[in-house]
């Protein structure tokens, strides 16, 4: 159990983490307008899958955006070497995630601030 609640914990501190990263420390405009939308990590916290969407639906841009993130993904897992407090970085690898999860991320926000309003 409390594996499952490390992992979940971790990837929601990647996700906030990368997109600072990537707002903050990457200059490649590869990679401008790049939203992190969820993060996998696997059980032993070795490997974790970075999804993004970006505003362009073009093929050229999501190629150019991919070979940008792949470029920095080095610098981001330095970076979050130093901001995670866990004893080995996971290997990152970044996947361009399909409309559908952005779709229920949005809704989720949604929700949330719908929640927060009636708890008021």
């Amino acid at each position: 159990m409390a594996q499952h609640y490390r992992v979940g914990r971790l990837s929601q501190e990647i996700q906030k983490e990368v997109n600072d990263i990537l707002a903050k420390r990457v200059r490649d405009p590869r990679v401008q307008g790049v939203t992190i939308t969820g993060v996998e990590v696997t059980g032993d916290l070795q490997h974790a899958t970075i999804y993004y969407s970006t505003l362009s639906n073009l093929a050229s841009d999501a190629e150019k955006t991919q070979i940008g993130l792949d470029k920095a993904t080095g610098l981001i897992r330095r970076e979050l070497g130093q901001r995670l407090r866990i004893y080995v970085t996971p290997e990152i690898k970044f996947e361009r995630d399909s409309s559908v999860r952005y779709g229920d991320h949005i809704d989720e926000l949604l929700n949330k601030l719908h929640q927060q309003e009636n708890d008021r």
